[in-house]
């Protein structure tokens, strides 16, 4: 049998992008973890567009909800969502720029809250917010 040791927190991001083809194809890049925080940034493309020429919701809800996950996943244990909402406060184009960083990280037992602010510069695009399920399973390298 293996003798896997822990995953330092601040390199769990880069090991579940690594894993994560979605999150690969939105083409988002991590800025910065810290255990318990994590801020990933991304591009709007055309194929990211709805009808009406701006992004679909589900990119930012994507993209925050990968920021949420990262986050909640530097507690060194794995951890999956059991409820998440978003509010889309401005539209967004192609071309822009965004970022979603999880800003509040709160943890109660097994389970954690998460707030996470997606930006496109420093306005406040949408406002994501989760509930984590941490399970006793270790992130091993």
């Amino acid at each position: 049998m293996k003798n896997l040791e822990p995953i330092p927190s601040n390199l769990i991001p880069e090991q579940m992008l690594s894993l994560d083809p979605f999150s690969q194809w939105l083409g988002i890049e991590i800025i910065d973890v810290e255990k318990g925080r994590c801020k990933v940034g991304m591009t709007i493309r055309k194929e990211m567009l709805n009808s009406m020429n701006k992004a679909h919701g589900g990119i930012s809800y994507s993209l925050a909800d990968t920021a949420f996950g990262f986050s909640a996943n530097t507690h060194g244990k794995y951890a999956v969502s059991i409820e998440t909402s978003i509010n889309h406060i401005e539209a967004l184009e192609e071309g822009d720029y965004i970022t979603a960083e999880a800003t509040v990280d709160i943890t109660k037992t097994k389970v954690g809250f998460n707030i996470v602010e997606v930006k496109r510069g420093d306005d406040i695009v949408a406002l994501f917010k989760g509930v984590v399920y941490r399970t006793s399973k270790d992130w091993e390298k």
